[in-house]
């Protein structure tokens, strides 16, 4: 059966036994020896790199957020960790990074390729003037100079900020003004669905409205003789400076390594800061235990880089282990829906770490996709970024593991770095619908409004009541950033981070429902409580449902209530809203059902594919939307706006 909040109770699967013989952790007394020698036991994470000056103080107290600092008067550098160590072992003929185009080019860099072409990107950026401490801003596609300009940035001890190509101006701007960056590397376009989209002009604009002075260099993408270009030549720069050496600058554990941006519900961005020696630590770490990365593997994780899961597991986490890592520059069904097993088959992919959005789109397409190609080199699936339902966990399992591949179903946040949440593969049974247990060395609590913990299987807040390396420093001010360590205690007392997400715990198993701000009082009388989740997911059951959003808007007697946005899959259906409300009132509840059904042909998502929920609940109380930069779909608004007008009078 599956429970109200949506997980598997019916058994637990235990991973394959031929891939615990082969696992890298899977002694499960891992997680009382973290426990027994915590935080020492964080040497574990720390042994995966190369330091040039070893740490003495493992962890001690700062007075700003995250209050906790690791591996402070340690010294190394990013870049030598991820490349040039890998090629003094031997190892430099190995593939560090392929590259597939949506056209079907591809391009493979070994450890000394990628050696060579970093040296000569970094000469570049030391000419115009980058040092250590300068950050630098990354406004490029998915191509092999956007990993290559970052490690290049790292080995200069520059902080590298990276922003997604299909930000406005506006945005990247912003970006700009408040990270510093003075040198901006960017490209003329990107081609997405077989067009080339122009990238030149949004830097051009972005960099006209920032108050200070900004370098702009520019890779060229086509040979097209109209297209815009801006700044300096790239091209010509990096192949004047190849063959040059830059000796990878040491830096304090502590010093920067990135600034990332992460949206929130609000769509608001905000930036966060990530330190080397910490940073580098866990998601080494993080990929090791819970991907099961060993040198000579071939991860690939289609997330743009841009996000902190790109930066985590697409560029540091397999190449600070030797790695191979696939790089996608293009859409995932051009052109046609063969491509990720395409993409699978021909490079051996034994790591296949994508998002629950992307699994129900396979699942659209149709099983006969994967079955057409062979897939025998997986060994690990994962999935990140949004709950994944145990129907869509199941139908992975099945028609893209061939249930051989054990599923790590992951949770963490920008702000905690890597992997927080989750079954290691070696060890733990499988549960769909559940991310598992928090990792070894990480102290999960759910707990009520006062801060007790709540009995197993009830729902309440999400909270952390220890630190682990890979925390985030705020960027600017750290009002915002403070609130998640007080709202359930003040850190020089007690040290407690708030996710502001509700889950229930099953044992030691966890289930994350989502963002508090979802949460909704129903009933007129009562003080009963639904996520929006848990209604959403009642409503995806229905086979004439191709995607929906439920939020919680104003109510005139209640206060407040659930409102659906449902995409249909037929638009001419006349009684999908009766069958929306008997679904819900059967296999939820009566009181949640949603006060009103809007038929919309989208819903309004953020580039890194979440709903962005705040416009639909500004929209349904008629406020002011703001910035929508945020969106990629901005023009879907205006059709919402409209439905939510037709129906007013009637629903609410």
């Amino acid at each position: 059966m599956v429970t109200e909040h949506g997980t598997d109770q019916r058994h637990r699967i235990p991973p394959p036994e031929e891939f615990v013989d082969q696992a890298n952790v899977s002694d499960p007394s891992i997680y009382d020896a973290f426990d027994e020698r915590w935080p020492d036991c964080w040497e574990r994470a720390t042994s995966l790199l190369s330091w040039d000056r070893p740490y003495t103080e493992i962890l001690e107290r700062i007075e700003q957020p995250p209050y906790r600092r690791w591996f402070s008067d340690g010294t190394l550098n990013a870049c030598y960790n991820c490349v040039d160590r890998h090629v003094e072992a031997g190892r430099g003929d190995e593939p560090a990074l392929r590259w597939v185009r949506e056209t079907g080019d591809r391009r493979t860099y070994t450890y000394a390729d990628l050696e060579r072409e970093v040296n000569a990107v970094a000469a570049v950026l030391r000419d115009l003037g980058v040092s250590a401490g300068d950050p630098v801003g990354v406004y490029m596609p998915r191509l092999p100079e956007l990993p290559i300009t970052m490690l290049a940035a790292a080995r200069l001890g520059a902080p590298h900020m990276v922003v997604f190509a299909e930000y406005s101006p506006s945005m990247v701007a912003s970006f700009i003004r408040e990270t510093g960056v003075e040198t901006l590397v960017t490209a003329d376009g990107y081609s997405r669905n077989g067009e080339f989209r122009d990238l030149a002009s949004s830097a051009e604009n972005a960099i006209e409205s920032v108050d200070h002075d900004v370098t702009v260099v520019s890779t060229t993408r086509t040979d097209e003789p109209d297209t815009d270009t801006v700044g300096l030549d790239f091209d010509a720069l990096r192949a004047a400076s190849r063959g040059r050496t830059v000796e990878p600058v040491t830096r304090t554990s502590t010093d920067r390594l990135f600034v990332t941006y992460a949206s929130g519900p609000t769509g608001t961005p905000t930036g966060m800061t990530h330190l080397i020696g910490s940073y580098l630590s866990y998601v080494a770490w993080t990929t090791y235990a819970v991907l099961d990365v060993k040198p000579k593997d071939t991860l690939w994780c289609p997330a743009g880089i841009e996000w902190i899961t790109g930066h985590s597991y697409v560029v540091y986490g397999p190449l600070v282990l030797g790695a191979t890592t696939i790089l996608y520059e293009g859409a995932s069904d051009y052109p046609d829906p063969h491509r990720p097993w395409e993409i699978i088959e021909n490079n051996d992919v034994n790591q296949f770490y994508t998002t629950p959005t992307a699994i129900r789109t396979f699942m659209d397409w149709g099983g006969e996709y994967p079955t057409a190609h062979d897939r025998s080199s997986l060994r690990l699936l994962g999935t990140v970024g949004q709950r994944i339902e145990p129907e869509t966990w199941r139908w992975f399992y099945e028609h893209v593991g061939n249930e051989r591949c054990p599923i790590v179903d992951t949770w963490y946040q920008a702000e905690t770095g890597g992997i927080t949440l989750s079954t290691l593969p070696g060890i733990c049974a499988m549960k769909p619908g559940s991310v598992g247990p928090p990792l070894p060395g990480i102290d999960v609590a759910v707990v009520d409004a006062i801060g007790d913990p709540v009995e197993s299987g009830d729902a309440g807040y999400l909270t952390f009541e220890r630190p682990w390396p890979g925390f985030f420093r705020p960027v600017g001010s750290t009002d915002q950033a403070e609130r998640y360590w007080t709202e359930f205690g003040h850190p020089d007392d007690r040290w407690i981070y708030f996710a502001k997400d509700g889950a229930l715990r099953d044992e030691e198993y966890i289930t994350v429902l989502g963002r508090l701000d979802d949460i909704i009082n129903i009933g007129y009388h009562s003080k009963n409580r639904v996520h929006t989740s848990e209604i959403e997911r009642t409503i995806l059951d229905l086979e004439a449902v191709e995607d929906v959003a439920v939020v919680c808007g104003t109510h005139e007697i209640k206060g407040e209530a659930p409102y659906a946005f449902v995409v249909p899959v037929d638009r001419s259906s006349s009684d999908i809203h009766e069958t929306i409300a008997e679904t819900v009132r059967l296999d939820l509840a009566a009181q949640a059902c949603p006060e009103a059904c809007y038929l919309v042909p989208e819903l309004p998502r953020t580039y890194s594919g979440s709903v962005l929920r705040q416009v639909l609940t500004d929209l349904l109380d008629g406020e002011y939307l703001g910035d929508t930069d945020m969106l990629r779909n901005p023009g879907v608004l205006d059709h919402i706006a409209v439905e939510i007008r037709q129906n007013h009078s009637s629903t609410r």
